[in-house]
């Protein structure tokens, strides 16, 4: 899914931030059909549960920021989300687009033969995991996905349950033996904050040498772009 590690100056796998944030309401069906319009390798999406308990794309703990709504997501029922107006704030065109439910993300997923970065927000228990790996197995999707996170606690959830889709972890900082770390983890990759990474490029080629592979975010600049390829970096969001 990944594919091969890659060396300085080589061309890394980019990513679309929230679906494809840009162009169209973040974590939404518009915004990801337009990344995959654009040529974008992957999509990256939020995931999180609803207070009932249903997978749906969110990014915020609350909704007030991306819908006409308020209040917590956990605290919303899915018939309470769906009501809500997830475009308007972005633009008077996208008006009444949804929150999108994750069945209806992987059903886009298959329809368009992607791949996408699936970060799991929030808080999740097994039987969610199990429905979500469940979701992804009936589509044939465990080896179009990588699901990451930045809390371990779920990552364990998702390893007892996937056996293909990979897993990797998030790091705003990365601590002093991050080969041992993300091995604890059972984790591919790491997901690292660019401020952090180049301040110790060296891990690069360590996470590497473990047959791990090594993401940035968030970078929206080409000279971000530049500096992370040149230490070999595998992909970018």
């Amino acid at each position: 899914l990944l594919g091969d590690a890659r060396t300085p100056g080589d061309r890394a796998f980019i990513a679309s931030h929230r679906g494809g944030a840009a162009e169209a309401p973040e974590n939404t069906l518009p915004a990801i059909s337009r990344a995959i319009a654009d040529g974008f390798d992957y999509v990256e999406v939020d995931v999180a549960l609803t207070g009932d308990g249903h997978a749906v794309l969110m990014h915020d703990a609350t909704v007030d920021r991306t819908t006409n709504g308020h209040g917590r997501l956990a605290s919303l029922t899915l018939a309470e989300v769906r009501a809500l107006d997830a475009g308007s704030w972005f633009d008077a065109a996208y008006a009444g687009v949804q929150v999108p439910t994750f069945v209806e993300f992987a059903d886009l997923l298959t329809s368009t033969a992607h791949r996408a970065i699936i970060e799991l927000k929030g808080l999740w228990h097994q039987d969610a995991i199990n429905e979500l790996i469940a979701e992804l197995a009936a589509r044939g999707l465990e080896r179009s996905v990588a699901l990451v996170s930045f809390d371990a606690r779920i990552l364990a959830l998702v390893s007892a349950t996937a056996t293909i889709a990979p897993t990797m972890v998030i790091l705003r900082h990365l601590p002093e033996d991050i080969v041992q770390a993300a091995r604890d983890l059972g984790v591919r990759g790491v997901i690292v904050d660019r401020r952090a990474l180049l301040k110790r490029p060296d891990v690069v080629d360590q996470l590497h040498a473990e047959g791990m592979r090594v993401v940035v975010y968030t970078l929206n600049k080409d000279t971000q772009w530049d500096a992370v390829t040149a230490i070999g970096v595998d992909g970018i969001v």
